[in-house]
């Protein structure tokens, strides 16, 4: 696959948050307003695509050579750990404001099953290094997208009348759920006629 295709593979056709429903816990909690989403999108794309990448050589240089290959995930779950902890004190020492605002959502993408998927998908893909990196660099954007996406619709939705029981995650959820349908238009078929 191009990295082409593999971008818009990522990005939206099998967009983590919108297809395959991975990462909900900040795609729910954080897009309440589009500076923390934003935030929270940069974070994970950061943490998404080197951890691609690291996970791509831990596995391919460590685990395949000394035929460990069946503790990929525990290792790929603490290699993800260490770069959240580095991007958390990141966060911390560049913008407080924003650690802050992200508050228990940044260590949470610890847990974020988006970047676990993208990391296992990316070494059972077959892909190179470089290929893993452009996966979950597009996978990151993908998110950011969602998340966006999602921060825009719900600030416009928190002006607008809605119905009592509808207020908060509920609305949140219906409006997720419409924007996976809309998200189902871009599949494979797609996918071919735009890259061959």
């Amino acid at each position: 696959m191009t990295y082409i295709g593999i971008i818009i593979t990522f990005v939206f056709v099998n967009n983590f948050i919108l297809t395959q429903f991975l990462g909900l816990c900040p795609f729910i909690g954080v897009s309440k307003n589009v500076d923390s989403a934003v935030g929270m999108g940069f974070a994970v794309t950061f943490v998404m695509s080197i951890a691609s990448l690291t996970t791509w050589a831990v596995y391919h240089w460590l685990l395949v050579p000394l035929n460990l290959g069946f503790l990929q995930t525990i290792t790929f779950i603490l290699v993800i750990a260490a770069l959240v902890q580095l991007v958390e004190m990141i966060i911390q020492k560049i913008s407080p404001p924003l650690y802050k605002a992200l508050g228990i959502y940044l260590p949470l993408i610890t847990t974020n099953c988006a970047v676990l998927g993208i990391a296992l998908i990316a070494v059972r893909s077959g892909y190179n290094a470089l290929e893993s990196f452009i996966a979950g660099f597009a996978a990151g954007l993908g998110f950011l997208l969602a998340i966006l996406l999602m921060s825009t619709l719900r600030e416009k939705l928190d002006a607008e009348w809605v119905p009592r029981p509808l207020r908060g995650t509920p609305i949140a959820f219906i409006t997720g759920g419409l924007m996976a349908l809309a998200f189902m238009a871009f599949d494979k078929a797609l996918l071919r006629n735009l890259i061959g």
